[in-house]
């Protein structure tokens, strides 16, 4: 009977772009992290993944298909170094990026956690304190 909810388009597409965010974040932090190391190349999510979402979703399967697309890290091929020792992370960049992705995070934790206040909500008939 739950089912159906937690394999509906809306859900699936939150998660999986919620997982994305998790993953962007690790990428950012490994970014900042090598900031100063010579010839370190930028992380990223790969852009594959939102083409794919994008395609799933416009097709209609996304629901079905949900655990074959997943989010995965690549080197930012748009990175261009302007230091002479090859080093594609700016600073900047990262913490603007870092901003965010956070945004990102706490509005899709958001939108998932009130899907799960809504079931709670229909099963017991009380809202969550």
């Amino acid at each position: 009977m739950i089912d159906p909810i937690f394999h509906a388009e809306n859900y699936q597409l939150a998660r999986k772009l919620l997982d994305a965010t998790v993953l962007r974040q690790e990428a950012i932090a490994s970014n900042i992290a090598n900031a100063e190391t010579p010839g370190y190349r930028r992380l990223d999510v790969a852009p594959d993944f939102a083409a794919q979402l994008k395609s799933r979703l416009a097709a209609g399967d996304l629901a079905a298909t949900a655990d074959q697309v997943r989010p995965q890290l690549a080197e930012d091929m748009t990175a261009r170094s302007m230091r002479p020792d090859g080093n594609t992370v700016e600073l900047e960049r990262e913490l603007i990026a870092m901003n965010t992705n956070a945004v990102q995070h706490e509005f899709l934790t958001e939108m998932i956690s009130s899907n799960i206040k809504q079931l709670r909500l229909a099963i017991t008939g009380r809202a969550m304190m």
